[in-house]
């Protein structure tokens, strides 16, 4: 019995106690919550804090004009370190991962200017500025300095050489990145898929690790008009924070670990292509654990650029060229490259703009030095920037400044003789002697000793002003990287060499960008529109349209109907009857057009091929260059081959058949 009155008394004691506790408890939170909020929620802010980071935004895609995909983006796995969880084993972390990774053959990001393996030098061809300046040593300093000074920056006195290195690599890069709670670390890019589950397994072991799912850039096809599209890379150092030497991305806002446009539309439109970063934020106690985290700012995916290039008729430029080169040259030809243009007449759009030889953009980091010191130059993106002289492709402006200076007459006949005796000292020879014809019969069998009487007649200084009208000569306004060409600048017009060789395209050189360009010029009759390969910038979903881009004209020639009529009945003669009509003679359609044989100094001489059609009713505008082709006809089955694709391929819709897009 006395044993259970002890007990009893305990517990009675022991309750009495639980109560008077839960009593204190209840009043302190009612004072926190209800008396006195303002004074505790003061407390728990200085307690705790929040930190932002970012989220990132899918980058914009590029289309063709009809929708069909160009640049587009697939999911991929970022190994990413995340500031807000990283603890103090960040070392012990990186040496996990590093392990990890070289197991499995895949690498990551170490942008230490220093060797891997001993002696320790510094990588050949790297600047080593920036982490000298970071490691606060005198400018003399070694490899070796600088591995020592890392070695005590970054704590690794516990680890073999061999280690240090491989996490000072990875630390390196942290540094110059900003890695923050604001700015995570990518540490590497567009991992396996079996990486992936096995990082995401061992979560728990590597503290501040997260595998992100992100968009990657991906070309639906590899090989198509790579010198236009361009590509899409990580920031240089010198672009990430040095006004004076680069774009300064981190004053732009973007995070080091970005990709950014390099080249082509992808760097002419990264304005529009970027998204807009979202943020998450996360809430961190006074002993910096996070809390919680959430996502504050949903990101905004980059608008699509829809551009003016047909993918069907681009390939179809590409493979034609390609395969007639690879002909002409295995039946002795000296033929090496060549370029094509196809620009809509109404509107300056370039439809194609092929190039042969060229590249696959897959390849083409591991390639570079091998395409670079090819003397075919498969890098150079001939149709914007190759320079050529255009032979009797200029013929049609002569004619046409001709007869607008009431310097020719319909149906005036000039006697060709083969040689021309104006000048003393410069007597220039015709390919043939035509004798008394008129302008359709000198367009068709480019009879050069006409021409040279019309440059005569103009002289240099007029020439020059109507190329310049046409758009020779001077840049086309297009978005990307191309040439002004060259146009000789006329002393007087009494140096008749110069002019009578303006008058057949010789020593001017012009791209086959311009060329296209003056052709369909002249088909629309006189409407000059700068050139563009954009068609519109629309939402990401296709569903907004931002600007349609609507056509610019540069400048109008005033050119009568009457004399358009003559200059393109003998373009018409050309392809029926003339030095086209291997190409073109049957054609089903009316096309007009012209050729050229461009004379090269010890070489043989550059074929060009301008065409439009249909002829009473023009669309489109085509030239085309074959570097060393000899004749001015050998292009013409590249031009056909394009003129199918465009009018009698089944598919090729009308522009008016895009349903997507939808205007504001």
């Amino acid at each position: 019995m006395p044993f259970k009155k002890k007990s009893h008394y305990q517990l009675t004691v022991l309750s009495v106690l639980l109560v008077l506790i839960l009593l204190l408890y209840t009043g302190k939170v009612y004072s926190m919550q209800i008396i006195n909020p303002e004074k505790y929620t003061g407390k728990a802010d200085g307690a705790a804090a929040t930190r932002t980071s970012v989220l990132k935004a899918p980058r914009g895609e590029i289309l063709d004009c009809y929708g069909r995909q160009i640049a587009v983006n697939r999911d991929g796995y970022n190994i990413v370190f995340n500031k807000a969880y990283v603890k103090e084993d960040l070392n012990d972390v990186i040496l996990s991962l590093v392990k990890l990774l070289d197991k499995n053959k895949t690498e990551w990001f170490d942008e230490l200017p220093i060797t891997k393996k001993k002696p320790y030098k510094f990588i050949k061809g790297e600047s080593t500025d920036k982490l000298i300046a970071k490691l606060k040593l005198a400018h003399y300093a070694t490899a070796k300095d600088c591995f020592i000074r890392m070695v005590e920056k970054y704590e690794l006195e516990g680890y073999s050489e061999k280690e240090q290195r491989l996490i000072m690599g990875v630390r390196y890069g942290m540094d110059i990145s900003d890695f923050s709670v604001s700015y995570p670390y990518t540490f590497a890019e567009d991992i396996p898929t079996e990486l992936m589950r096995k990082i995401s397994e061992s979560g728990f072991m590597l503290s501040g690790v997260t595998v992100d799912v992100v968009p990657f850039r991906e070309y639906a096809d590899t090989s198509l008009a790579v010198n236009l599209i361009g590509t899409v890379g990580p920031i240089f150092a010198e672009d990430w924070d040095d006004a004076d030497k680069g774009e300064n991305y981190k004053a732009r806002g973007y995070s080091y670990n970005d990709k950014v446009g390099k080249s082509g539309i992808e760097y002419w439109a990264e304005e529009y292509l970027r998204g807009t970063d979202g943020e998450i934020t996360y809430h961190i106690d006074a002993n910096g654990n996070t809390i919680y985290s959430e996502v504050t700012k949903e990101p905004v995916a980059g608008k699509t650029v829809m551009l003016t290039l047909d993918k069907k008729i681009q390939r179809t430029a590409q493979d034609s060229l390609a395969a007639h080169i690879k002909e002409l040259k295995s039946k002795g030809g000296s033929v090496t490259a060549g370029s094509a243009v196809v620009i809509d007449i109404n509107s300056g759009g370039v439809i194609t703009s092929a190039n042969y030889p060229t590249y696959d953009s897959a390849t083409l980091g591991k390639n570079y030095d091998k395409l670079k010191d090819d003397p075919a130059k498969p890098l150079t993106d001939r149709a914007f920037q190759g320079v050529y002289p255009i032979g009797s492709t200029i013929k049609p402006i002569v004619s046409v400044a001709a007869i607008e200076n009431n310097l020719y007459e319909k149906g005036e006949t000039i006697r060709c003789v083969h040689q021309y005796n104006y000048f003393a000292d410069y007597k220039p020879r015709c390919m043939g002697t035509h004798g008394s014809i008129i302008l359709k019969t000198a367009l068709s069998k480019s009879c050069n000793y006409f021409f040279f009487e019309l440059g005569r007649r103009l002289g240099a200084v007029k020439l020059t002003d109507y190329f310049k009208q046409f758009g020779l000569g001077v840049k086309t306004g297009v978005e990307v990287n191309d040439s002004s060409g060259i146009l000789v600048s006329p002393a007087t017009d009494g140096v008749g060499g110069d002019t009578l060789q303006f008058a057949i395209g010789q020593l001017n050189a012009f791209t086959p960008l311009q060329v296209a360009n003056y052709t369909a010029t002249l088909a629309n009759g006189g409407t000059h529109y700068k050139a563009t390969l954009i068609d519109s910038i629309v939402s990401y979903d296709l569903a907004t349209v931002y600007d349609d881009n609507k056509p610019q004209i540069v400048n109008k020639i005033e050119i009568k109907d009457s004399t358009l009529d003559l200059v393109k009945e003998g373009m018409l003669s050309v392809t029926e009857d003339g030095t086209g009509r291997a190409a073109l003679g049957d054609y089903p359609i009316k096309v007009g057009g012209k050729t050229g044989t461009s004379q090269v100094i010890n070489a043989a001489d550059h074929s060009v091929f301008i065409a439009y059609a249909p002829f009473d009713n023009p669309e489109i505008a085509i030239s085309v260059v074959l570097e060393h082709g000899s004749s001015g006809y050998t292009a013409g089955t590249v031009v056909r081959d394009i003129l199918d694709a465009y009018f009698f391929s089944d598919y090729n819709a009308s522009k008016e058949d895009k349903p997507f897009v939808v205007l504001d």
